[in-house]
C-alpha cells in the first residue's frame, strides 16, 4: 500500500514536472484503478481534491491493465474531458512496477 501510494503520486509528480506543470494545472486524474483506498491516499499525496480524480472501481473493481482505458472512454463519455483539458494518466503493477503519462486532450 504505502510503496503504492508513494510511487504513484511521484511518479505523477515527475511527469508534471517534465511537462512543465504542476498537480494544479490538471483538470483530471485517471488513476489505474487498484482500490479506493490508494486512489484517495495518492489524490492526498497529491494535494489534489478527489473532484479532479475518475474513480469507478467501486462499479467495475481492479480490472488490471484495462482500468485505465475503460475510465478514460467513461470520463470522455459523460463529459469529464474537455479540449485541451489536461489529464494524468497513472499506473502500478506486479514486479513493482510504475509510470504516468501528462496528456493535453
Amino acid at each position: 500500500f504505502k510503496v503504492a501510494v508513494r510511487a504513484l503520486a511521484d511518479v505523477a509528480g515527475k511527469a508534471l514536472d517534465r511537462a512543465g506543470l504542476s498537480s494544479s494545472d490538471v483538470h483530471l486524474i485517471i488513476p489505474h484503478q487498484a482500490n479506493l483506498r490508494i486512489i484517495q491516499a495518492v489524490a492526498d499525496r497529491m494535494k489534489v481534491s478527489m473532484d479532479k480524480v475518475y474513480c469507478n472501481v467501486q462499479r467495475f473493481g481492479n480490472t488490471s491493465a484495462a482500468s485505465i482505458p475503460i475510465a478514460l472512454d467513461e470520463a470522455v463519455r459523460q463529459g469529464k474531458i474537455h479540449d485541451n483539458d489536461i489529464i494524468v494518466l497513472n499506473a502500478c503493477g506486479g514486479g513493482l512496477t510504475w509510470g504516468a503519462s501528462v496528456v493535453r486532450w
